[in-house]
């Protein structure tokens, strides 16, 4: 793990070069980290400056007013830690958004706000496997302050640009400030939750169908057919399900936060928004609780399943066994070197004794296919 974080720190720069926005240029300010992805100064609702160094947009912000957006991609501590010295960010909270693998929460650091968000990718399929990646992780980070918010995003998912455009498209809702700009962030992830919940939902109710579609052709023809594949795809479901588990319900609580209690850097009108978040969330996350319960009883399905085909071979396997032994107690009684036994003189008592073998494995066959045990 350690060479593969060494290869992509050397590769991520590299990349960075070659990868150009429309929305910043970081050649004009050779000082600026290539992890910065954009950064804007925004006054009354609407863009003021382009193409602008975090240094260039704090200084206008201090002499002209409105507040700072910097989006960054992944950075080192090297290229996060000017940003950090610049926007007066804590140690702590610098620490988490450079190496990420946080759990959502909600902290506050003197008059900055952290937060951190789980975003949810739903990896599309063709076909549910035992091994199939279901959904693909990633955070986004947030350094929320009175006249700047700076998001932190890890992972290739969660992009923020056409949020940042379609903000930009609402001036009333974005002349709110960095709060807008930090609920905007959360509504996006709380809606790719609830889209991923959606497609999760679909591959469990196809491997529900399987199960209980099994279980009852077997039942309807009195045979057991057990289906191991359908264990493995309910272990990768649950496993799927409990990923998502971690990034929806620790989030509860700070959402919960930034809806109820006031705080001094959120709006009072952007509060009344985050209740909403919230409640999206909190459906979501019993959403999600049910799925684990739901795969709970299809996994005891489908073992009772495979324990009712290993009955029915059992079964099988006893009547064919009562059958054998027919013969083999006759041919058995009849091989012992005794002169006077019944019929050993008799000229038709070998075909006798073979009909009658055939005759009482017949009826001993017909009771067993009668009562569903062949």
């Amino acid at each position: 793990m350690s060479m593969i974080r060494d290869l992509r720190a050397a590769v991520r720069p590299a990349l960075r070069r070659g990868h150009t926005t429309p929305d910043y240029d970081p050649t004009r300010d050779p000082s600026v980290t290539s992890a910065i992805v954009d950064c804007g100064v925004y006054r009354n609702g609407k863009r003021v400056s382009q193409h602008v160094s975090p240094t260039e947009a704090m200084a206008r912000v201090r002499a002209e007013g409105g507040f700072a957006w910097i989006g960054l991609h992944e950075p080192t501590e090297r290229e996060f830690a000017g940003i950090a010295q610049e926007f007066g960010l804590h140690p702590l909270a610098v620490e988490d958004a450079v190496h990420a693998h946080q759990r959502p929460k909600l902290e506050r650091y003197d008059d900055t706000l952290f937060t951190v968000f789980k975003t949810i990718h739903y990896v599309e399929h063709a076909e549910l496997t035992a091994t199939s990646e279901i959904v693909e992780t990633g955070e986004v980070m947030c350094f929320t302050g009175r006249d700047f918010i700076v998001t932190v995003r890890h992972g290739g998912q969660g992009s923020l640009r056409a949020l940042r455009h379609r903000l930009q498209d609402d001036p009333d809702l974005l002349a709110k400030g960095p709060s807008a700009v930090l609920h905007a962030i959360a509504d996006q992830v709380v809606d790719g939750y609830v889209a991923v919940a959606d497609a999760v939902q679909d591959d469990i109710d196809e491997v529900e169908i399987d199960v209980f579609s099994a279980t009852n052709s077997a039942a309807k023809s009195g045979r057991g057919s057990a289906r191991g594949g359908d264990a493995g795809r309910i272990y990768q479901l649950k496993r799927e399900v409990l990923e998502f588990k971690r990034a929806v319900s620790p989030l509860l609580r700070p959402m919960q936060l930034l809806s109820e209690r006031p705080m001094r850097l959120v709006d009072p009108d952007i509060q009344k928004y985050f209740r909403d978040v919230a409640d999206h969330l909190a459906r979501v996350n019993e959403q999600v609780l049910s799925f684990d319960d739901l795969l709970n009883s299809i996994l005891q399905a489908n073992l009772a399943q495979a324990t009712v085909a290993q009955n029915e071979d059992m079964r099988k396997i006893t009547a064919w066994a009562a059958i054998i032994a027919v013969p083999t107690m006759i041919c058995g009684v009849y091989g012992m070197n005794f002169d006077h036994m019944p019929e050993l003189r008799w000229k038709y008592g070998y075909p006798a004794v073979l009909t009658l073998i055939v005759g009482i494995c017949f009826t001993i066959h017909r009771g067993f296919k009668r009562n569903g045990w062949l």
